[in-house]
């Protein structure tokens, strides 16, 4: 561009440093302190007590020697334990596995084979239908299914309108009930005992049935009175004297 285009002795250059221009904000040159923490923090705003966890102290060091809480048995002594001496009975051990290895007479080296002994290179041919699957895996015709044409929620085909038929409706029907007032035949028939003298009323029970005893009782049968007889045995006297005259009456006659 010509020099009578530009005014004066100004011409565009390149800043030396960022200038407030370059930047939408004010940027980095505002900085408000925080109101956390409590190293900078605001001074306009209260900030609450702070306190340190000191640091761990040393362990104490070990003494030689055990503390007042030891106490040594009374037969131990410097020579070790003092008294006659003691022997503990343990249980039988159990026997051991026996091993599983096996003799002589369970190799076969005769078996071994060509692995053995050297032999030959020799080839297997396998059958032609090795690489052949015996069920298909690919879909028949049959697998296939066709979207239905019939609805409107049919892919890639106009249907006609559809319509639905809903139920009737009970808000402006001419059997709505704009009053709200029962009918006669939402009363119930008062029974007359309740607002009139009522007569005395009667249950008939039912039958009792008779007093039976289940328990079972011997019959006749069951009595053996000749077991009951003995010989030889004591009977009561009478009480008057066998020599005494008996009162005959003109009633015994």
């Amino acid at each position: 561009m010509g020099s009578d285009v530009w005014v004066g002795s100004w011409r565009p250059h390149r800043p030396r440093g960022p200038i407030a221009a370059l930047f939408k904000s004010p940027g980095p040159k505002y900085s408000l302190p925080p109101n956390t923490g409590y190293i900078l923090h605001d001074p306009s705003r209260p900030r609450a007590p702070a306190y340190t966890f000191g640091a761990r102290l040393p362990t104490q060091q070990r003494t030689c020697g055990p503390g007042p809480g030891h106490l040594v048995p009374p037969h131990m002594t410097v020579r070790g334990p003092d008294g006659a001496p003691s022997y503990s009975i343990h249980g039988r051990p159990r026997d051991s596995a026996r091993f599983l290895t096996p003799g002589p007479g369970r190799y076969f080296p005769e078996r071994a084979g060509n692995v053995a002994y050297p032999s030959a290179s020799h080839h297997t041919m396998a059958s032609r239908d090795w690489g052949v699957q015996s069920e298909q895996q690919t879909p028949g015709p049959g697998s296939y299914t066709m979207p239905s044409l019939l609805g409107p929620h049919v892919v890639g085909k106009v249907s006609a309108p559809n319509y639905s038929m809903y139920g009737r409706s009970a808000v402006g029907a001419f059997f709505e009930d704009l009053s709200k007032t029962p009918g006669p035949c939402a009363y119930h028939v008062v029974n007359p005992g309740v607002y009139k003298s009522r007569a005395p009323q009667f249950t008939m029970l039912a039958r009792t049935s008779l007093p039976q005893d289940s328990t079972r009782k011997p019959g006749p049968a069951a009595y053996n009175v000749e077991k009951y007889r003995k010989t030889g045995g004591w009977s009561f006297g009478i009480r008057h004297s066998e020599y005494q005259v008996p009162v005959t009456t003109d009633a015994d006659k």
